[in-house]
């Protein structure tokens, strides 16, 4: 994944160099694999682990650099808001709807409408800005959905609201054998696992992966509806598999994406398109959150020991420094008696168990803390089945001219 440092510093305060900023980054777990030069940006390349989708966006590594450098992070809300017009203004859900069939695989769905936009090329900053991260401009509106994905971590889509048939949006399974021709041209056969975006009559997108040519902004769209939606992480990824298909929404959705930050990323979107591409945003934004409860209560507290912080790290810690560092991290915290209580915010899918809480405060201490130490033994026993004859066998190589390697394994 690549980041940009000149929009990562929009996003966070401090002032670390780019290379000292790779270094503290690799040292905490966001391992920075290079730094190239983009005209008079730089781009740091990371190599992510599949546990961090929170960190596949400049957002996500803002929120890191924030943590570690003790730096200001810019408040979201200064870059989503949309001013309200009030009075008598047409509202979005005037003019659509929407209908989730399939809550287990779209928990959360949104929809706004933009009206009178002109498509384009977008401005030379936003082209540049996506050629750095390795991204093609296509037009304003495309462009403005790929910058915010890149920006906040959430994919979206826009349809050519013209195109829409019945003029609303329809979550469900597709039908046996159901097509659809993909933006990439391609006719795609689909069938009932895989859940699709419809309008009153047919499959308009492939949910969470890529959107169907019929419906797609060109030249002549004069209204676009925005999707922003959370998909199941386990059903993107079984589609796109089955279907050979995967893009850049569908890496975010397969790994787990924030739900809590959709309407965000629809406003920001929206008022860029509106400041772009013109037109006007439609008053409110069509909501569905059938998923709310569930992903609520998914979200339990989990215990933090400083017994047993110790007892895995080897290193003492003082109960607040450690609720300091998990609230900086976006948890809620609950302080007890040598112990508390941290409830995860909704981007960090990851935080599980008292061990995840325990690794965020060693990695924020800093890794090179920790002793180098070599695993105790287990002692001895007896020898497993089969070991006899393996032992043989190397026995005989050894014996040919082989040579035989045998490392510790990671504990």
């Amino acid at each position: 994944m690549k980041i940009s440092y000149q929009w990562l510093r929009e996003w966070v305060g401090g002032d670390l160099s780019p290379r000292e900023l790779a270094t503290r980054l690799t040292m905490a777990g966001l391992a920075v694999d290079g730094i190239e030069p983009h005209g008079e940006d730089l781009v740091l390349e990371f190599d992510l682990t599949s546990n961090r989708p929170d960190a596949l966006s400049h957002l996500g590594v803002a929120r890191e650099v924030a943590v570690l450098c003790d730096a200001p992070l810019r408040e979201i809300g200064e870059v989503a808001s949309i001013p309200e017009r009030g009075g008598a203004a047409v509202r979005t859900a005037d003019l659509t709807s929407v209908a989730i069939e399939a809550p287990d695989l779209c928990p959360r769905y949104t929809a706004r409408l933009i009206r009178g936009v002109r498509i384009g090329p977008s401005p030379e900053w936003l082209v540049d800005r996506l050629a750095a991260l390795g991204q093609r401009s296509v037009n304003n509106v495309a462009d403005i959905t790929n910058y915010v994905m890149l920006e906040m971590g959430q994919p979206l889509h826009a349809f050519d609201f013209a195109q829409l048939r019945g003029r609303r949006i329809v979550v469900r399974r597709a039908e046996p054998g159901e097509r659809i021709t993909t933006l990439d041209g391609e006719e795609r056969v689909l069938t009932t696992e895989i859940l699709v975006i419809a309008d009153a009559e047919r499959a308009v997108a492939i949910a969470g992966i890529k959107g169907g040519e019929d419906s797609g902004i060109t030249d002549q769209t004069v209204d676009v509806l925005l999707e922003a939606a959370w998909f199941a992480p386990t059903q993107i990824r079984q589609t796109s598999r089955a279907l050979g298909l995967a893009t850049e929404a569908s890496y975010r959705f397969e790994r787990g994406t924030d739900p809590e930050i959709v309407a965000l990323a629809s406003d920001r979107a929206s008022r860029l398109i509106a400041e772009i591409a013109g037109g006007e945003i439609l008053e409110g934004r069509i909501d569905v959150y059938p998923g709310r409860q569930a992903i609520e209560d998914s979200r339990v507290p989990i215990l933090f020991r400083l017994s047993r912080y110790q007892a895995l790290t080897g290193l003492t810690v003082e109960l607040e420094e450690a609720a300091r560092i998990l609230t900086a991290l976006g948890c809620r915290v609950e302080p007890r008696a040598g112990e508390l209580m941290a409830s995860p915010p909704s981007w960090r899918i990851d935080l599980r168990i008292e061990e995840d809480l325990i690794e965020e405060v060693v990695r924020v201490i800093g890794y090179d803390r920790l002793a180098t130490t070599l695993p105790g033994s287990a002692g001895a026993g007896s020898y497993l089945s089969g070991e006899v004859e393996r032992r043989a066998v190397r026995q005989l190589l050894t014996a040919a001219g082989y040579s035989e390697a045998i490392s510790f394994s990671f504990v």
